[in-house]
């Protein structure tokens, strides 16, 4: 009040601003109470005089209402004032609600409205990294409209409200000691409180009475720079507080200004007489009501010697907005006393008088009003009435007093670009846990990287699980909803935060298994050649020339061929690799069984050879032998270059079978040409085997069939056994369960065919004759 006084009478005595008019003014006191801001809003519209407070101006042309401070007070007089056109700024109604100009089309203010308070108090919360707060909230337009769009703003970028109370005053204890409990209980300890100074006073008093204490405040402007307890009780509870208050500016003179206040200057008014027995306790009338007041005050008191929050002008910005309103109508007005006829905004450009004028003409300067204050603020409204939202972010700290003090550290200016509206020095902030750390405020711990969130069913989103990615999945950053699947040849690591690629898999020569299969195939050819040197320094003997010498030569060529063949399917698959291994395997095979059928021919072509009148060896001789087994090999070569020319084999990435590993393996290309070169050789082994079963109890010493039919039964047996163990065996043991039989059939053959013959060239040679192979000898 005294400083609207003082800005007033400052504009009387400046000649450049309102030259040659007065302002005057009238002081209703609204006690904090609708009801009675309401009789008085309807009082100035009434031009009533209902002399609430005292008056120093008698004028009954009300041109602007200043006030009032509370936004439920504010509310209802804007109600009653808009209809009649009559500006009305505020200085410290801060709702967001009265920024609808539908509804209070006449009001301004000079303090920021409460949704750039919310949005602020939610840029705070972000920046200290919290997700799990709560809320507290006076049970009033102030409280209800400004936490409402907190909560708003909070939730765009995830934070979750652990609970919201709201109360007033007025509010039974219980129901105050119940949101105490609430505060007290709850797993985090920020609170984030919207509340006006008055219900701040009472819920911090229950506070001290349940010794509540640890608890992060962050607090809104209504109460934060208020002295709400004694201070060794405030610095207990409220040490570390940090909030957003109007910027303190000091005006000049205004100090000086305050301390002259003395109720003989202002002997009519009862604000001043209750505000001195106020701070000096003592009863300025002889009879008082007051039953504690005692002293007589002797009228000689001084402020200047006193300790409260009456004395320092800069303790919070509300004075500082009480000038800045005072100004904007004066400039408003002066606006309407430059103006000049022909020029004027009305209708047909006309102006309005200072001396009669309406409060819908008042109200169109102040949409425009824009000065600049004697401390270089900038003072102008934008089309809701609201100013330019300025803050300062502030820290409570104790003093070496003991006491608490306010420490700035930050600012907010709403006309600065985002990004740079909000400057906050971080290492000065003292915070109210033990340690000087940020409080922690989470439900849940966040999730590393290598797991996703899992949400806690009935419970809030910032309440979760973490879950491990699943294999061939992962998360890389931090709190992650899902987890992505790695591409088709990478899979996760250990951790799940990096996919890397497959393991690639195929069998290699540098691997235990490799030497194996290597040094049996090795054996093998060791031991054809070893048969084959032993049958060329033999050849002339009678076991040797009864058993065809050339085909037996030629067959020891092909399981030579057989056993190398094997080779081809060790080490990575490539496309000749690919080609190779089938095509040599399917000709080399048949090769190998064209020899042995030959030879079984032989034996029954032989034995038939030996009736009365039978010229079969006539046809069957070696040319025969040789055309019929290139023929025979000749088809499978022509099946497979036809295989290599439409649609040969190549190499593929197998990453069905292992989800983690690539199998690098040999697509047979065309599945005809497969099936009919294997098919092929399973016919001829089934000639071949029938021959020789028939033709194994001829009458002869040493019948080679029945070392063919026993060799082809070890064959078919390998390759049937062969199929089911191919088809189980995962990677690249299906290629060593291939080259097994490649090589065991090999061996079978060369083994069930060669070795009883070495054996009696090597070991019994006295048996290798023709008298004994013609069974004239002994037969055993």
């Amino acid at each position: 009040m005294l400083t609207m006084i003082y800005a007033i009478e400052e504009i009387n005595r400046n000649k450049n601003l309102l030259p040659n008019t007065t302002l005057g003014y009238k002081i209703y006191d609204d006690c904090s109470s609708s009801a009675v801001a309401s009789k008085a809003a309807l009082a100035l519209v009434t031009s009533e005089e209902q002399q609430m407070n005292f008056t120093q101006c008698e004028a009954s042309n009300v041109a602007a209402i200043v006030g009032c401070d509370i936004s439920t007070s504010s509310i209802v007089a804007g109600r009653v004032v808009g209809p009649f056109g009559i500006p009305m700024v505020s200085y410290y109604s801060t709702c967001s609600c009265l920024s609808d100009k539908q509804e209070y089309p006449t009001f301004f203010r000079t303090i920021p409205s409460d949704n750039y308070q919310s949005k602020l108090l939610a840029e705070l919360v972000k920046t200290f990294g919290w997700k799990w707060i709560g809320t507290i909230r006076s049970n009033i337009d102030y409280g209800n409209f400004g936490m409402q769009a907190f909560v708003e703003q909070v939730r765009k970028i995830g934070v979750c409200i652990a609970y919201s109370e709201s109360f007033y005053r007025t509010d039974p204890a219980e129901k105050i000691s119940k949101i105490v409990q609430v505060i007290k209980q709850a797993t985090t300890k920020v609170v984030v409180a919207f509340v006006d100074t008055g219900d701040m006073r009472v819920l911090l008093q229950e506070i001290w009475r349940q010794n509540v204490t640890g608890i992060q405040w962050i607090g809104s402007e209504g109460w934060v720079t208020e002295q709400l307890l004694p201070p060794e009780e405030s610095a207990r509870f409220l040490t570390g507080t940090i909030g957003v208050a109007t910027p303190r500016t000091e005006i000049a003179e205004l100090r000086d200004y305050l301390l002259k206040v003395h109720p003989s200057k202002f002997g009519g008014s009862i604000l001043v007489k209750e505000f001195w027995e106020e701070v000096f306790a003592c009863n300025l009338t002889k009879h008082s009501s007051v039953a504690f007041r005692l002293r007589q005050c002797t009228g000689m008191e001084q402020l200047d010697g006193l300790e409260n929050a009456y004395l320092p002008a800069i303790m919070d910005g509300s004075s500082h907005h009480v000038y800045k309103a005072v100004y904007a109508v004066a400039h408003a007005l002066d606006e309407m006393l430059s103006c000049e006829d022909g020029y004027g905004p009305f209708r047909n450009n006309t102006c309005a008088h200072i001396s009669n004028f309406e409060p819908w003409q008042l109200l169109h300067y102040l949409h425009t009003v824009n000065f600049t204050t004697r401390t270089g603020e900038i003072v102008h409204f934008d089309r809701n009435g609201d100013p330019i939202p300025t803050y300062e972010i502030i820290n409570l700290k104790k003093n070496l007093e003991g006491a608490l003090e306010i420490v700035n550290i930050g600012y907010y200016d709403g006309s600065a670009p985002l990004g740079y509206r909000l400057l906050l020095n971080m290492d000065e902030i003292l915070w109210s846990s033990i340690g000087n750390m940020i409080p922690s405020a989470l439900c849940s711990e966040p999730c590393p990287p290598g797991t996703r969130k899992v949400s806690r069913k009935g419970q809030p989103i910032c309440c979760f699980d973490c879950a491990e990615c699943a294999d061939g999945e992962i998360s890389n950053t931090t709190d992650s909803t899902d987890c992505m699947k790695c591409p088709l040849e990478y899979w996760s690591n250990n951790q799940k935060d990096r996919c890397v690629p497959k393991r690639i898999e195929f069998l290699s020569f540098q691997e235990v298994l490799g030497y194996v299969l290597v040094a049996l195939a090795l054996v093998g050819v060791c031991l054809a050649l070893g048969t084959a040197a032993v049958f060329f320094q033999y050849r002339e003997t009678p076991i040797v020339r009864a058993n065809n010498s050339e085909l037996s030569f030629l067959l020891l060529f092909a399981l030579t061929l057989c056993f190398l063949c094997s080779l081809t399917f060790i080490g990575k698959p490539t496309g000749w690799s690919c080609m190779l291994r089938r095509t040599a395997f399917g000709i080399v095979f048949v090769l190998c069984i064209s020899c042995i059928l030959g030879k079984t021919i032989l034996v029954v072509v032989a034995f038939k050879a030996t009736l009365p009148n039978n010229n079969l060896m006539n046809w069957f001789g070696p040319m025969q032998q040789r055309l019929g087994v290139f023929i025979l090999t000749f088809l499978q070569g022509l099946v497979c270059t036809i295989w290599l020319i439409v649609s040969p084999p190549y190499p593929v990435k197998n990453t069905t079978y292992y989800r983690d590993i690539i199998i690098l393996e040999c697509e047979v290309g065309s599945l005809k040409a497969f099936y009919f070169v294997s098919s092929y050789i399973g016919l001829l082994c089934i000639v071949c085997f029938l021959l020789a079963f028939l033709a194994r109890k001829l009458p002869d010493n040493f019948n080679d069939a029945k070392y063919i039919t026993f060799s082809m039964l070890i064959f078919c047996a390998v390759w049937i056994t062969f199929i089911p163990a191919y088809v189980s065996s995962p990677g690249k043991y299906t290629v060593a369960v291939e080259v097994f039989a490649i090589w065991a059939s090999s061996f079978g053959l060369l083994v069930c065919i060669f070795a009883p013959k070495c054996y009696i060239i090597l070991v019994k040679p006295e048996n290798n004759t023709k008298k004994n192979m013609m069974g004239k000898g002994s037969s055993q």
